[in-house]
């Protein structure tokens, strides 16, 4: 029988499948844990109890959350829903004098914001969905909102848009004169005509030879009437005609970017793996001209896959996420004979929903087509390529089919949305070679997640209702609201978002017990004067099974008898544990070495706690923490005496 000390000083592997319960061997599985819910991973090793979430207001349905920041002094929050935008700024949403929303109507369905993109640019935020006219949200100087169509440059009546053939290439088109209104025919059935509330070809830019006309009116599928913009080259029939290549006939930008001072516009419903690129300076005009170094840029992304592109974004070459592969467009600076594309690795994205990219130092992070996979696309010196590797695979049961995700950069955590309404959290740090998965859960499903400034904003689904939260450091409740009254009472009303929840109470910092919330209050069993009142939630930190080892005896297999568990917290006022003999709270005159009718008072240092009983080898923990007290919580250490028999 041997009798040994361990030390588990770091967590920053996260949880890590019970795949890797026979890895012992691995650094991960000694920086790992088998479960760490409502938990946050420091980079230096330690965890601690997430913030609670704090009540911001109710929504009245399902959306989407997008960050808006107008300056470094002003950001907002939007909430994109089914024909409507709500707007936030300081947590208070924005109305009319009139207390009518500020953007009242938008063409976007609850369906179509799950797929829609985004990019901002100063006080305009450009917004695109295939099914969808693409939108410009604009904040002006004066605090004003607008959202309006995009609109291409124009001069002369002369649309500066992207045009395409879609006929096939053999197909000809004859103009019966060269200005004025002309007749057109096609040498096959083209023309769309207009039937009912259908779209057509009436009001649709054509050009032939790079001279535009618009289309006025359809007689059949080859025959139609147009007048010219600009004066026709020639009368006789020629291939090279084309039709503008967004619209609602054929379908509206997929995704968008800013790259090297062009706009970037990632294909279309039926151009799905098409790439444009903008002028230099001059963000809707997209003129090919005659390839000058600061004209226009089209082209296809064409290969032995599908590749229906995705997302495009701009890192240190503009990256392209298709449904197939991930690409890189290089060219210092991009023109239109300088540019290459090149295919970097053959992951694959999302196809039913739009899910953004994020840079966390220098990486772009993406959801993998597979629904289980984080890849983080990075660029590596040696091999002069991108490679795309995969920061879930110890973690694979973290990532469950990724509906959004937001980076948190001033705590360095990525908040991804998953489609089981839970998130997960992954506190990333390269250098330090930290990568720690952690799960979140409330009282109910976490539907879309934003990142504001310094802020975590979350939309969350509770019973039938929707509501709209934020991570506090100052809460350890969820949907949570504090209140103070000069004089202690027992009675505290305004709760109508809690109405018919069992709630836990802290009141003038000591917990109370659970309340259930009645006619929008509760009533207490004691007066105070200051109170946090939300939704109760678990941390639970669970370490992956012992596996040290001596030349006579081992953990797996044999027998293990916990001798003592030494739990090295910082700051912290509640512990509630399992070492064998069933989940039991500390006490806090113990732990706290206060008095019980009194404020917990934070604890730094270390608690010891005997275990008994032998155990056989397995993959079941030695200890457990299990805790609701709304009460924080940092675990630095632990250290651990066994006995083992093999």
């Amino acid at each position: 029988m041997a009798r040994m000390r361990t030390f588990k000083t770091s967590f920053t592997a996260g949880e890590v499948s019970m795949e890797l319960a026979g890895r012992g061997d691995l650094t991960a599985y000694d920086n790992g844990a088998g479960q760490l819910t409502n938990i946050f991973v420091m980079p230096t090793g330690g965890v601690y109890r997430r913030p609670g979430l704090r009540n911001v207001d109710g929504v009245d349905s399902e959306g989407r959350l997008v960050s808006f920041e107008f300056n470094t002094e002003q950001a907002y929050l939007l909430v994109f829903r089914d024909k409507l935008i709500d707007i936030y700024e300081n947590d208070v949403k924005l109305l009319k004098p009139d207390q009518s929303p500020v953007i009242a109507t938008t063409d976007w369905s609850l369906d179509q914001v799950k797929g829609m993109s985004w990019v901002q640019s100063a006080d305009t935020l450009l917004v695109v969905h295939p099914d969808v006219p693409p939108k410009k949200l604009t904040r002006d100087k004066d605090g004003a909102w607008s959202i309006a169509d995009w609109s291409f440059y124009t001069k002369d009546d002369v649309i500066r848009q992207p045009y395409h053939k879609f006929a096939d290439d053999a197909v000809t088109i004859t103009a019966s004169a060269t200005s004025g209104t002309i007749n057109l025919e096609t040498s096959a059935d083209y023309f769309v005509a207009v039937n009912g509330a259908e779209p057509s070809h009436v009001n649709k830019r054509l050009r032939i030879e790079g001279k535009e006309l618009e289309v006025q009116n359809i007689t059949d599928a080859r025959h139609a009437v147009a007048v010219t913009k600009e004066t026709l080259t020639t009368t006789a029939a020629t291939e090279k005609w084309e039709e503008q290549a967004f619209s609602d006939l054929r379908g509206w930008p997929t995704t968008v970017c800013f790259h090297q001072d062009r706009l970037v516009v990632g294909g279309s419903r039926d151009l799905p793996n098409r790439l444009w690129m903008s002028k230099s300076s001059d963000l809707f005009n997209f003129d090919l001209g005659t390839g000058l170094d600061d004209e226009a840029i089209e082209f296809a992304i064409l290969s032995d896959q599908v590749n229906a592109i995705r997302a495009v974004f701009s890192g240190r070459h503009l990256q392209v996420f298709t449904s197939g592969a991930e690409w890189m467009v290089s060219g210092e600076p991009l023109t239109p004979s300088s540019i290459q594309l090149k295919r970097q690795t053959r992951i694959g994205s999302p196809v039913d929903r739009s899910i953004p990219p994020c840079d966390v130092d220098g990486a772009t992070l993406f959801v993998s087509r597979a629904g289980d996979e984080l890849r983080e696309f990075l660029f590596t010196d040696l091999e002069q390529a991108y490679q795309s590797g995969d920061l879930a695979m110890l973690a694979r049961h973290m990532v469950n089919t990724p509906q959004d995700q937001d980076y948190d950069k001033t705590r360095r955590h990525l908040h991804i949305v998953m489609g089981d309404g839970r998130m997960a959290s992954l506190t990333l740090f390269r250098r330090e070679k930290v990568t720690a998965w952690s799960r979140l859960e409330t009282d109910g499903e976490f539907k879309s997640v934003a990142v504001v400034d310094t802020s975590t904003y979350v939309l969350v689904k509770r019973g039938g209702s929707f509501r709209l939260e934020v991570f506090d450091d100052a809460y350890n409740v969820d949907a949570g609201v504090k209140k103070t009254n000069s004089t202690a009472q027992t009675t505290w009303d305004q709760l109508t978002h809690l109405e018919g929840k069992t709630v836990k109470v802290v009141g003038d910092g000591s917990p109370m017990g659970e309340f259930l919330v009645t006619g929008g209050a509760v009533e207490l069993s004691d007066p105070v004067s200051a109170v946090e009142v939300g939704l109760g939630y678990a941390h639970v930190i669970e370490p992956l099974p012992p596996t040290v080892a001596s030349a006579k005896s081992g953990t797996q297999g044999g027998y293990v008898r916990p001798i003592s568990f030494t739990f090295r917290v910082r700051d912290t006022a509640a512990l509630s544990l399992d070492v064998g003999n069933g989940l039991h709270e500390v006490p806090f005159k113990r732990f706290g070495q206060g008095v019980l009718d009194q404020p917990t008072e934070p604890f730094t240092g270390d608690k010891t706690v005997r275990a008994y009983g032998w155990r056989q080898g397995g993959v079941a923990p030695l200890w457990r923490i299990e805790q609701d007290t709304p009460l924080p919580f940092v675990l630095l250490s632990v250290a651990s005496e066994i006995s083992v028999n093999g």
